[in-house]
C-alpha cells in the first residue's frame, strides 16, 4: 500500500489532537467530580480509559508504518518522532485520571471528610497546563507551551502543600489518616499530570523549532 506522506501527516495530526481532546475531557470531568463530590461522574471516568489506550496503539501504528515507508526527514521525522512521545504521555495522562476518579470514590464511600484548598488549586494548575499545552500544540504556539514549562514549578509548590497538610492531619485519628492517604495520591496524580504537560510542551517546542529542551531551565 503506497504512502502520500504529507496526507499522512495530516491524517495523524488530526488524530493526536483528537486523542488530546479526550484525554482533556477526562481530566476535566475528573476535576469537577472532586470538586462537586461526584461519585457516579468518577465512576463513569474510571470506566472511560480503553477508548485512549486505543488511539495511542493507532496513532503509534500510524507513525511506524510512515517511519518504515516513508522515510522521513529534517521536520517531517520531528513530527513522526515527537508524535509517538506526545501520544504515550497523553495515554498517561489518562491512566492518571482513571486513577484519581479510583480514589476519589474510595473517599466518597468513606466517612465526610473535608478536602484541603491547596489540593483544588494543584488540581486547576495542572489542568490549565494540560489545557495550555494542547492549545499550543493545536496553534503551533511555542511561546505558549513555554509558558506552561514555567508553570510547573507552582504545581510542584501545591504538591507540596497538600504533603504538608497531610502530615498535619494523619495523627488526628484512624479516619483522618486513610483520608488524608487517598487525598496525597490525587495529589500525586495531579503533580505527575502537570509533568506530562510540561513534557508535551518540551516535545511541542521540539517540533516547532528542532530544540531539545527538556531538563534545560525555560
Amino acid at each position: 500500500m503506497g504512502v502520500n506522506l504529507q496526507s499522512d501527516i495530516i491524517e495523524i495530526r488530526r488524530a493526536l489532537l483528537g486523542m488530546g481532546a479526550l484525554v482533556e475531557q477526562r481530566v476535566d470531568a475528573v476535576v469537577a467530580a472532586m470538586i462537586q463530590r461526584d461519585l457516579q461522574a468518577a465512576e463513569a471516568v474510571r470506566e472511560g480509559d480503553d477508548e485512549i489506550d486505543q488511539m495511542e496503539v493507532a496513532i503509534e501504528a500510524q507513525c511506524m508504518r510512515l517511519l518504515a515507508l516513508a522515510h522521513p526527514v529534517a521536520t517531517d521525522l520531528r513530527f513522526v518522532l515527537a508524535v509517538i512521545r506526545i501520544s504515550g504521555e497523553l495515554e498517561r495522562i489518562g491512566d492518571l485520571a482513571r486513577g484519581i476518579s479510583k480514589r476519589i470514590i474510595k473517599l466518597e464511600r468513606g466517612e465526610a471528610f473535608e478536602l484541603p484548598a491547596a489540593l483544588f488549586d494543584l488540581a486547576f494548575g495542572a489542568r490549565t497546563m494540560l489545557c495550555d499545552v494542547l492549545s499550543g500544540l493545536t496553534n503551533d504556539d511555542a511561546h505558549l507551551c513555554r509558558q506552561v514549562r514555567r508553570s510547573d514549578q507552582r504545581v510542584d509548590d501545591l504538591h507540596k502543600c497538600v504533603l504538608s497538610w497531610a502530615r498535619e492531619e494523619i495523627p488526628r485519628s484512624a479516619l483522618a489518616a486513610a483520608s488524608a492517604i487517598e487525598v496525597m495520591s490525587i495529589a500525586q496524580r495531579l503533580e505527575r499530570i502537570a509533568d506530562l504537560a510540561a513534557h508535551v510542551a518540551d516535545d511541542v517546542v521540539f517540533l516547532l523549532e528542532g530544540r531539545v529542551v527538556r531538563h534545560q531551565p525555560d
